[in-house]
């Protein structure tokens, strides 16, 4: 390397490094989305396990915050089982709803209480009824939303936590709400969680951020609610390959220790 390069080099370095703090700097004030920040979670990791006590209270928050706009199609409540909830406490749930049946023995549909084998009730008919009532916006589907999101469990929450007030040199119409992490900054639906907005049933208030944290978690559960089952094989899998790697190596051993 010359003299020059050598002088060149470090200066080239200095601005680099100026471009990367100055970048999220400049695309926060032209509106566009910052990145999640990285978030810890009890579940992920190679030996990680949900939570259930925050599991518990992420369903309480999704019913009381979420459940009147998203639905969660692909789960029963009946799995609410491997939250902890007895028999009891899930049949009281699923009573709380109604599905349509049928037909009878005079060939009519009807109503009738919902029960645990049955999948979770969704808030709206169809679609076309949902996007009626958000000014055309569809909310989507909960069940695999933590999957369908890049960057999982930190987007989701930092889209929950990331409310708040626009730049004055932005103008943002109607029916439309400011967020840091939504892309555009821009989300059609209105801040769903404020502190002390849910109340646990240890009488504690929770605020943005616990709601947030704990209603992800429940979410990540209902994305894949056999992950502990799937890590737990993956662990004897493991342990057994391990052992018969071993048991191979001692066997060839043996069996070619008198060749030379």
């Amino acid at each position: 390397m010359t003299i020059k390069a050598m002088r060149i080099y470090p200066l080239m370095v200095l601005a680099v490094l100026a471009m990367m703090m100055v970048l999220p700097a400049a695309a926060n004030a032209e509106g566009q989305s910052m990145p999640p920040p990285q978030q810890y979670w009890p579940h992920k990791g190679f030996l990680g396990q949900y939570d259930k006590a925050a599991l518990q209270r992420g369903f309480q928050v999704y019913r009381e915050a979420c459940a009147s706009c998203h639905s969660l199609r692909l789960l029963s409540y009946r799995n609410l089982r491997e939250l902890g909830f007895t028999e009891a406490q899930v049949k009281a749930v699923a009573g709380d709803y109604t599905v349509m049946d049928g037909p009878n023995d005079e060939g009519d549909m009807f109503e009738r209480a919902a029960i645990s084998s049955d999948r979770f009730v969704s808030p709206f008919a169809n679609d076309e009824q949902a996007r009626a009532s958000n000014n055309g916006a569809l909310p989507p589907d909960m069940s695999l939303l933590i999957k369908a999101r890049h960057g999982g469990e930190d987007y989701i929450y930092a889209v929950l936590t990331g409310y708040g007030t626009a730049p004055e040199d932005v103008d943002v119409p109607d029916g439309m709400h400011w967020n840091t992490y939504f892309p555009g900054n821009q989300i059609a639906m209105p801040q769903p969680l404020s502190d002390g907005q849910v109340t646990y049933s240890n009488g504690r208030s929770a605020s943005v951020e616990t709601a947030a944290r704990d209603v992800v978690q429940f979410l990540a559960w209902a994305a894949e609610p056999h992950m502990e089952y799937r890590k737990t094989i993956g662990l004897k899998v493991l342990f057994f390959m391990i052992f018969f790697a071993g048991f191979a190596y001692a066997a060839k051993r043996r069996i070619w220790a008198d060749v030379h």
